[in-house]
């Protein structure tokens, strides 16, 4: 993707999500790290931008810090932390001191941040014959005040702490608190800002609706996909990061289901991590979202534009031929697109010969940044599906340097005299063209 194009989609998506709301949960292992500083520098220009912003901080390295140096007993049963009821309140310090330190960092911002008590909780209780102690289950959360201080301009800072109804306090999980939170404002994003939290395809099998990005980042996951990536790749059984990951995976998802358009896992260790999952279409991290993030539609006259800029690459290596804006409008509605967001990242014509009840497949072009993702193919069996239902009796391309490409759907090399009259006459021998073919019937 170019320069131009970066822009362009940050612009579009600044435009896009003005006056959204955006929960973000904080793993506080990154308040140590020389890139705290410029996340939380990230999230003011996003409130700049108009975007509203909860935060909810972990705070798990922080209390076992805590636990440690007053010498409480503790200890984790699954992903739950144990302690009795004496360590409650070295983690609501914990807690408190991580929220605060994110609010004076956003004041070094000139920011407003508020840190509430707006969670409701009860006790986890006795489970399987394990006491589970300070652990909590969140309740309620009190969204109206909630939504007041957000209204007001503060960024509200919501500590892994709730009450009960007489005052008793309890500790609960941040990526719990930072997913009720979200479905309860219909957030437009879900961010998990973890550290480390990397999900490449060089280590994980990714499902294959799944988009990868130029530098084998698995960059988007569906609500659909996302059981079978955690079966797939036994993150259930096997080390922290991957029960963690699954743990996200399913938190995003449900989230996503439930009132939020999208859930974002990012690495905390890479600087512009937040601006470069918000402002573009491939982002930076890896995006959980239902079934309709991409459509496929007919092209409107509107699209031309952006189809010539899609085109624009493909035409100066020679595998387009080049096409006017004037002859785009005129074959819009042979032309089916895929749009992303607003932006158009894939295109191809089905051009109908009737005298030999034929079609050809043209001007067949994916943004290289969807390369990985099976648009291509997607696109490809649509229109082959398209042609079928259109009682066409075989369909053809003519390409330069995408034979082997073609192939993979059957289709054959294939002489001249396969071809319609009319086509013939528009040929250009100069090019070479190998002509493929796919019989339908």
């Amino acid at each position: 993707m170019t320069k131009t194009e970066m822009i362009r989609d940050a612009i579009r998506y600044i435009k896009q999500f003005r006056n959204s709301t955006v929960v973000i949960q904080i793993d506080d292992e990154l308040l140590d790290s020389p890139l705290f500083a410029g996340h939380i520098h990230d999230l003011a220009l996003l409130f700049e931008t108009g975007i509203k912003i909860v935060i909810v901080p972990g705070a798990k390295m922080m209390i076992s810090r805590i636990l440690d140096s007053y010498k409480i007993s503790w200890k984790f049963v699954g992903d739950t932390r144990v302690t009795d009821s004496d360590g409650m309140d070295f983690i609501k310090m914990a807690a408190f001191d991580v929220s605060n330190r994110i609010m004076s960092r956003l004041a070094a911002e000139k920011l407003h941040g508020v840190i509430g008590n707006w969670v409701s909780a009860r006790g986890k209780g006795v489970v399987n014959g394990v006491d589970f102690g300070s652990a909590g289950l969140i309740t309620r959360i009190d969204i109206e005040p909630l939504k007041r201080a957000i209204d007001d301009g503060f960024i509200p800072i919501i500590p892994c702490v709730g009450w009960t109804a007489v005052g008793k306090s309890y500790n609960i999980s941040s990526i719990e608190l930072a997913a009720e939170t979200a479905k309860l404002l219909n957030a437009d994003k879900l961010f998990f800002l973890e550290k480390g939290m990397s999900v490449s395809a060089d280590s994980f099998v990714a499902p294959g609706n799944s988009v990868v990005s130029p530098e084998n980042r698995i960059a988007s996951v569906s609500v659909d996909d996302i059981e079978t990536f955690i079966s797939v790749n036994n993150l259930d059984s096997s080390g922290a990061y991957n029960l963690k990951l699954a743990f996200l995976l399913r938190k995003g998802k449900d989230a996503c289901l439930n009132g939020v358009s999208r859930s974002h896992i990012l690495n905390g260790d890479e600087d512009g991590v937040i601006p470069g999952e918000i402002f573009s279409e491939i982002g930076s991290g890896t995006m959980i979202y239902r079934s309709n993030y991409g459509v496929f539609r007919s092209m409107r006259h509107q699209d031309v534009p952006s189809v010539l800029s899609l085109m624009f690459p493909f035409v100066e290596s020679g595998i387009l031929l080049p096409r006017s804006e004037e002859e785009l409008k005129e074959q819009a509605d042979l032309f089916t697109v895929y749009e992303v967001d607003g932006g158009i990242r894939a295109c191809a014509a089905l051009k109908p010969y009737k005298d030999c009840s034929c079609a050809e497949i043209a001007a067949v072009a994916v943004d290289d940044s969807y390369s990985n993702s099976g648009i291509g193919p997607a696109l490809m069996r649509r229109l082959i599906e398209e042609a079928e239902s259109a009682g066409f009796s075989f369909v053809f391309v003519l390409t330069t340097q995408a034979s082997d490409w073609f192939e993979r759907f059957g289709f054959k090399s294939a002489g001249k005299e396969s071809l319609p009259e009319e086509r013939l006459r528009r040929m250009d021998p100069s090019r070479g063209s190998r002509i493929l073919i796919l019989q339908l019937k």
